[in-house]
């Protein structure tokens, strides 16, 4: 996201607590991936669980997205 998306979150945030609870498990997977990125290999289980990760943090962004996206215009 830039910076104008981030400074737009920061002024909805408190507001809608849809956006906060898409905003929170965003970072929360980020955060979670960073950590599987981190391992030098990945068991079959750990592998799905990333594929996992991956989908979902795509999914919320695309929420906040259109919650953003609602608000721009």
């Amino acid at each position: 996201m830039d910076a104008q998306d981030e400074a737009l979150i920061t002024k909805l945030i408190d507001h809608n607590p849809e956006l906060k609870t898409l905003v929170e498990s965003h970072r929360d997977f980020e955060r979670q991936l960073d950590e599987m990125y981190r391992r030098p290999r990945l068991s079959t289980e750990e592998d799905l669980q990333l594929k996992r990760l991956k989908k979902a943090k795509l999914a919320g962004k695309e929420k906040i997205e259109l919650i953003l996206a609602q608000h721009r215009a």
